[in-house]
């Protein structure tokens, strides 16, 4: 899966294309982070955590992860539980058969182990199960129909998808067996703490030699570690015992069971899930940064950092010039007041289309909220107009301020032209450390979004000689 910054950074990903509202600005923070120092993905990942300023979509994602990492944890318990239980029953009797016991131990779990073996070396790049993905569905884990849930959701079985997640769900198996040997390890040690075993062997088919053999073969790498294993006499004395067994017997072969449960159980079984840990660190999901959206926010922070020796910047996107229509106009300004009355003077006067030629203006005033759009909407279906719009320098062109603009161009039937005011806090005197140059830099930055905005839409501007 993706790291926990990257889940994020995707998450805002997949949200701000479906043009998702969020608790800060994401044109505003792309700004901010264009003069900061950090690695791409650094930004990255800082942009995310700051547009999700009030940690809702963390909350979400840690929700998500939360439960199936609860899941997985809930299941591991009853796994050690049933393994617990199962050898508890297993040694009820104080005379037990040594290789029932340890056949019942390690034999469908070394089928296993080998069957997973296998398995790896045919299939090197087989996606996971989707009977996996579909028990840990996030869809089954969580409920919401907001837009949030429902875009991490998907993010999650996108990831569950992911070719990497087979190694994954194997060390979640592996964590199961491990689970279940740990619990049959600490059954054999409290019943033999309270309990006194005697062991014995039998066989129909085998002789005594092959038996003494098999348990010496058996026994080599638990004695190499430290555990007490039967020596010959031993096992020999142990065959079809139906008493008691002399101590110092019964505790051979019970160091040779726990020594084979762990060396042959639990050792090869640890080592599988530490070779599906380092796989799947290895081949775990990273964030696509050659993404469109991911290069577009990149093109943008490099933009003032490149080598102009070797780089040809694109020629800006410049709006159409304004034209202004014969007949009745109406002027408002957009979310912001003006610096001056009568602003749309500035831009006109002295100019071929002066509005002192024309026969009528009708000041709307300022265009907010959803009111004041349902009125403007209104008057313009009933009123042939040309509109002309003052956008104040301090407007975003985020998503929000573009729908407007849109609106009122699909409503206006003689069109609708622009014109971008200035800020006269540059020459009046400044409350912040910021300088004159940068606040003027930003200005041209805003000044060339909003040229952009303007030409993808064909609405004309209003030349304003400097």
């Amino acid at each position: 899966m993706l790291s926990p910054q990257d889940q994020l950074t995707e998450l805002v990903r997949a949200l701000e294309t479906d043009q998702h509202v969020f608790a800060t600005d994401p044109l505003l923070i792309t700004e901010k982070l264009q003069g900061e120092d950090g690695t791409p993905i650094q930004k990255l990942h800082r942009r995310a955590s700051r547009i999700d300023s009030n940690g809702a979509l963390a909350r979400v994602l840690g929700k998500i992860d939360g439960r199936i990492k609860g899941i997985m944890i809930v299941m591991s318990v009853v796994w050690c539980i049933s393994g617990f239980l199962g050898l508890f029953t297993l040694l009820q009797s104080n005379v037990v058969n040594f290789f029932y016991v340890l056949v019942c131990l390690l034999g469908f779990h070394t089928i296993m182990l080998g069957g997973w073996l296998v398995m790896t070396l045919i299939n090197r790049d087989q996606q996971s199960p989707s009977w996996f993905a579909s028990f840990v569905s996030p869809s089954y884990l969580i409920r919401g129909k907001d837009d949030v849930t429902k875009a991490a959701v998907d993010l999650y079985e996108r990831q569950l998808q992911h070719s990497g997640m087979r190694w994954y769900l194997g060390r979640f198996s592996h964590q199961l067996w491990l689970a279940t040997l740990t619990g049959m390890l600490l059954a054999i040690i409290f019943l033999l703490v309270v309990r006194q075993y005697s062991f014995s062997w039998e066989s129909t088919l085998l002789s005594d030699q092959a038996l003494v053999s098999l348990t010496q073969v058996l026994g080599w790498l638990p004695n190499m570690l430290g555990f007490g294993v039967p020596d010959s006499t031993a096992i020999a004395q142990s065959r079809l015992v139906t008493e008691a067994m002399p101590l110092s017997v019964a505790r051979q072969w019970a160091g040779l069971l726990v020594g084979s449960l762990l060396m042959y159980g639990i050792v090869p079984r640890a080592i599988a899930w530490a070779f599906c840990a380092l796989m799947f660190r290895r081949k775990k999901m990273r964030l696509d940064i050659k993404q469109p959206y991911y290069q577009k926010i990149l093109n943008f922070w490099q933009r003032h950092v490149v080598d102009a020796d070797d780089f040809t910047e694109a020629p800006a996107l410049i709006a159409p010039k304004a034209t202004v229509s014969a007949g009745k106009k109406l002027v408002a300004l957009l979310e912001y007041p003006a610096d001056q009355d009568k602003w749309w003077q500035s831009g006109l006067d002295g100019s071929s289309h002066s509005l002192e030629k024309l026969s009528e203006i009708e000041n709307f005033g300022i265009v907010d909220d959803r009111d004041d759009m349902a009125r403007l909407k209104n008057y313009l279906d009933a009123h042939p107009v040309q509109v002309l719009l003052g956008i104040h320098s301090k407007a975003l062109p985020d998503r929000g301020t573009l729908r407007k603009l849109d609106q009122i161009a699909a409503h206006a039937k003689d069109g609708l032209i622009v014109q971008l005011l200035g800020d006269n806090s540059v020459s009046t005197g400044l409350t912040d450390a910021r300088t004159d140059d940068e606040l003027l830099d930003k200005q041209a930055v805003r000044y060339q979004q909003w040229q952009t905005a303007l030409s993808a839409r064909k609405i004309g501007l209003v030349d304003i000689d400097a």
